[in-house]
C-alpha cells in the first residue's frame, strides 16, 4: 500500500502537521510516499527497520512516523520498542497499522499483501487472527509513554463489501480476478472501463473479497503516543 500516507493526509488537518510532524522526524518504512517533505526516509535499502536502533540515534527525533510498516515486522514487539527509542523525551511516536477487520477480513493467511506477518486490533480482547495484536496494549507498554489519541480511519469504506471470513473457494475467486484484471489491463482496459467493471461485479457477486484500499478507501488505525520528558 505504498500511497497509504498520502491518502491518510487527506483527512487530517494542517494543524496535525502542526502539532506532530515539525522538527527531526523519521518515516519508518515510508516507500516512495513521504509524510511530510523535510522526513528522513528510511526503507529497505536504508536497513533493517526491525533492529533499526542499531543505526539511528537513541533519542534522536522529535517524531518517529510509520504508515504500514509494523505489520511486515519479524516481532512486532521488539521492532515497537526499538522504534520508541529514536523518540526524544517530549517527542511523538505516530503509528499506522491495518485494522485486522477492515483490511484482512477475517483471512489469513493475509490475501492481500503475502508479506503482512501480523494483525492489529485496537482495544479488542478477542480476535479471529492467530498472529493478531492489540496496538493499544503494545504502546501502552512502552516506558514513559504518555497516550496523545487513537482512531480507526475508515474513510472511503464500503462496509456492505466487508467480510467477516474468507473460505478457500473465495481465495480462488479473488485470485481470479485480480488475474482478470491483469489480463484486461494487458489488452488496454482500465478500471473505469464497462469490461473491467463488468468482471469485477461478476466474481464479486460470487463471492471474491474485495481489498478497497487498492482505490480510495482506508481500512487502518491510527495511534499517536508521547514520550514524557521525566519518568
Amino acid at each position: 500500500m505504498s500511497d497509504e500516507a498520502s491518502k491518510t493526509r487527506r483527512i487530517r488537518g494542517p494543524e496535525f502537521d502542526a502539532s506532530y510532524l515539525q522538527g527531526r522526524v523519521i518515516d519508518i518504512g515510508c516507500g516512495p510516499d513521504l509524510v511530510a517533505p523535510h522526513a528522513e526516509p528510511f526503507d529497505l535499502a536504508d536497513g533493517d527497520a526491525q533492529t533499526i536502533a542499531a543505526i539511528r540515534a537513541h533519542e534522536h527525533y522529535d517524531t518517529v512516523y510509520s504508515s504500514h510498516c509494523l505489520e511486515h515486522m519479524r516481532d512486532v514487539p521488539a521492532a515497537l520498542a526499538q522504534w520508541w527509542t529514536l523518540v526524544r523525551k517530549g517527542g511523538y511516536l505516530v503509528l499506522v497499522v491495518p485494522d485486522e477487520d477492515l483490511y484482512e477480513q477475517g483471512g489469513w493467511p493475509s490475501l492481500f499483501n503475502p508479506d503482512h506477518k501480523a494483525t492489529f486490533t485496537m482495544g479488542s480482547r478477542t480476535s479471529w487472527s492467530p498472529v493478531s495484536h492489540d496496538i493499544v496494549e503494545l504502546v501502552n507498554a512502552l516506558p514513559d509513554v504518555e497516550w496523545v489519541s487513537s482512531e480507526r480511519q475508515d474513510a472511503g469504506y464500503d462496509y456492505s463489501l466487508q467480510r467477516r471470513s474468507i473460505s478457500p473457494l473465495q481465495r480462488r475467486l479473488f485470485g481470479l480476478s485480480e488475474f482478470g484484471k491483469v489480463t484486461l489491463r494487458k489488452w488496454g482496459l482500465r478500471e473505469a472501463n464497462p469490461v473491467v467493471r463488468a468482471w469485477t461485479w461478476l466474481l464479486r457477486r460470487l463471492g471474491a473479497p474485495a481489498d478497497q484500499t487498492a482505490g480510495a478507501a482506508l481500512a487502518q488505525i491510527q495511534i499517536v503516543a508521547r514520550k514524557r520528558t521525566c519518568p
